[in-house]
């Protein structure tokens, strides 16, 4: 693999999508590799950092995790297949599954536009199968974490239609539908943090930035509770809230969880009130999609009950009677490892349909 790139020319950004994508996989060694037996690998990527697992009959091994190379796609690229080398030390690799904050071409395995990683129409998946001559598959990283949250620890599928909403920085959704992700015609589908909780018909039409007002992301991420927790300080100098406002001069959500665990009124009010649009989102889901799970993680599910009990509450409120009669809302309990879970189990489940189909690589 180069070392970089060729630099993008200005009227690239102009091109039918897809364009860069081709021309990028052209300036490298990309080529069809043979399917064998052996170790499946699974990839999350984030913005911060890179986990690697290595599962084997559907139990996966303690994760490699190194800081995310951000410098360029290039370094990025050549990072996983590092990283996959180094993990697999010479033994065959059955399948790569690899999780991605991006939104994905299943089909291709084309990263079309990344959030916070520098993978904008790169055809990973072909890239990848050159460099490491096996079976690849891409795919949304909620939708890989919502794969794992429908397994049990043994890698065995005991829930057939499960939605995920991962509460963090921003709200990410991922959707499985008897038994397989769902991912819609394009393979965008599950940006559930898009869906309107809280708009009024005659608002006027935002610019074209994401979140909009209204969304369940705009008022139930992460960021959120930063927001909120600078108005509960504000509003409750004397509180845990407003003595961390007072000293340190910032207060986040992070205070917010660790405060109201602690039994803090403010920190709890603040808490009460995201969880309530968290449960209005939730409702949301069943009314679309009547699951039988529904699981919240992210960053923010570390609040426990905290944050689901109001939710669940929210959520029966909003649900119309009738549906939903089956779904448990829980917590995530696949925890950090999630992603990379999920990553290999997408590996392990395509790279069977693939055989089942005749499909050879």
């Amino acid at each position: 693999m180069h070392s970089c790139a060729p630099p993008m020319r200005s009227s690239e950004s102009d091109e039918p999508r897809g364009g860069r994508a081709r021309r990028w996989a052209s300036r490298h060694r990309v080529s069809q590799p043979n399917g064998s037996d052996g170790l499946i690998v699974g990839v999350d990527v984030g913005g911060t950092k890179v986990s690697v697992a290595a599962m084997r009959d559907g139990r996966l091994g303690a994760p490699q995790i190194r800081p995310t190379d951000l410098s360029s796609t290039e370094h990025l690229v050549a990072q996983f297949v590092a990283d996959i080398r180094e993990l697999a030390a010479g033994e065959q690799i059955a399948a790569v599954g690899i999780g991605i904050p991006s939104v994905v071409e299943f089909a291709t395995g084309t990263a079309r536009s990344s959030v916070n990683i520098p993978l904008r129409d790169v055809p990973l998946r072909q890239v990848l199968e050159g460099e490491l001559s096996v079976p690849v598959f891409v795919d949304n990283d909620a939708t890989v974490a919502a794969l794992a949250e429908a397994h049990d620890e043994h890698g065995r599928l005991n829930v057939e239609h499960l939605v995920m909403l991962t509460i963090g920085t921003g709200v990410g959704g991922g959707i499985v539908i008897g038994g397989r992700p769902y991912r819609g015609a394009t393979g965008a589908a599950g940006e559930l943090g898009h869906t309107l909780i809280g708009i009024a018909h005659d608002i006027p039409m935002a610019e074209k930035t994401f979140p909009k007002a209204g969304s369940l992301e705009a008022l139930a991420a992460g960021s959120e509770l930063d927001r909120l927790a600078v108005d509960a300080a504000r509003a409750n100098p004397t509180s845990a809230l407003g003595h961390t406002l007072a000293q340190h001069g910032v207060v986040t959500g992070t205070d917010v969880v660790r405060a109201a665990h602690a039994g803090d009124a403010a920190a709890r009010a603040a808490l009460h009130t995201l969880a309530r649009r968290v449960g209005i989102g939730v409702a949301n889901v069943i009314n679309t999609f009547d699951p039988n799970v529904v699981v919240i993680g992210g960053g923010v599910s570390a609040a426990g009950d905290l944050l689901l009990i109001p939710a669940q509450e929210a959520a029966r409120e909003y649900i119309l009677d009738g549906v939903g009669t089956q779904t448990e809302i829980r917590l995530a309990r696949s925890g950090p490892e999630a992603g990379v879970r999920g990553a290999a189990l997408l590996a392990r489940s395509e790279l069977g349909v693939h055989h089942d189909l005749g499909v050879t690589k």
